[in-house]
């Protein structure tokens, strides 16, 4: 018996160009996406929607964040802007999560929930993480702080890598090439300086839900993972430590969500969301 495919082509339509590339691959044996996982152009428009509010959350996050601020004071920025623009915050209540936004500081690799007690002092990083819908579509960025402006050399160099990783990826992110190609251009820039690549969490499909298929994973070899066509809708994420790329679950945290790094030294992140286009990728929320 044959195996079923993940394509099928629409009935009464012609083959098209992105038909051709996908059944090629697929006939070669690799993972394609479904046709569900390529969006409509009024699906895309939605979600370019959110991703603009996204963009803007984080614009009044960057404005408001100092030295002496808690993490809960920028949970109640996001919430504020929220409220203010239509925006519903996606990780409220999402599996548990208290908060409305991911506050991650220093040895934090993500998903930090915003406490009244966590005050930022000057030379700390931090990521903040936002995922919010608009009218049912979805955008979901973070950007890294340093408090303060200045923070230790090794710090600095941290945050910069990683920010280096996520565009080193989008350059990497073409139509019709894979996961894998973007992984492996991240894995390799970062390990230039002995950082490690978190290997257990990744960046994912987004745009009618928060987390959609395929993942996209920040290491790994070219040419595996899922083939990446025009229309799909996703983050790119890396997140980087300073030495180890293990991570644990911090046993403290009473809701199970804070991931901390291995050795307990600096982590940091930067994500945006791509849309794939004809000739690269589009930056739909930074």
């Amino acid at each position: 018996m044959s195996k079923k495919r993940r394509w099928h082509i629409v009935p009464g339509q012609p083959i098209t160009e992105l038909d051709k590339q996908v059944m090629y691959w697929e006939g070669k044996g690799k993972e394609v996406p479904t046709r569900d996982m390529v969006k409509t152009p009024e699906q895309i428009a939605g979600i370019r929607i959110a991703g603009a509010v996204n963009t803007g959350c984080l614009d009044a996050v960057e404005k408001a964040i100092r030295p002496g601020m808690s993490t809960q004071d920028i949970d109640d920025v996001c919430m504020q802007y929220c409220k203010e623009h239509g925006a519903i915050s996606a990780t409220l209540n999402y599996e548990g999560f208290p908060k409305s936004v991911c506050t991650s500081v220093n040895e934090v690799v993500c998903h930090g929930i915003p406490k009244k007690e966590d005050v930022l002092q000057e030379g700390d990083i931090v990521n903040v993480d936002m995922t919010l819908s608009v009218n049912g579509y979805y955008g979901d960025a973070s950007r890294m702080f340093i408090i303060g402006g200045k923070t230790t050399p090794e710090k600095e160099q941290l945050v910069r890598v990683t920010k280096e990783c996520l565009e080193i990826g989008a350059e990497a992110a073409k139509p019709y090439c894979f996961v894998g190609d973007i992984g492996h251009a991240i894995q390799k820039h970062a390990e230039k300086y002995h950082y490690g690549v978190v290997r257990d969490l990744c960046g994912h499909g987004v745009g009618l839900a928060m987390h959609e298929p395929p993942d996209i994973v920040h290491f790994g070899h070219r040419g595996t993972g899922c083939l990446l066509v025009p229309g799909m809708v996703f983050t790119i994420e890396p997140m980087i430590n300073m030495g180890t790329w293990k991570v644990y679950l911090d046993a403290d945290d009473p809701y199970g969500w804070e991931i901390i790094s291995g050795d307990e030294k600096p982590s940091a992140q930067w994500e945006h969301t791509f849309l794939m286009t004809e000739t690269g990728v589009e930056v739909l929320s930074y």
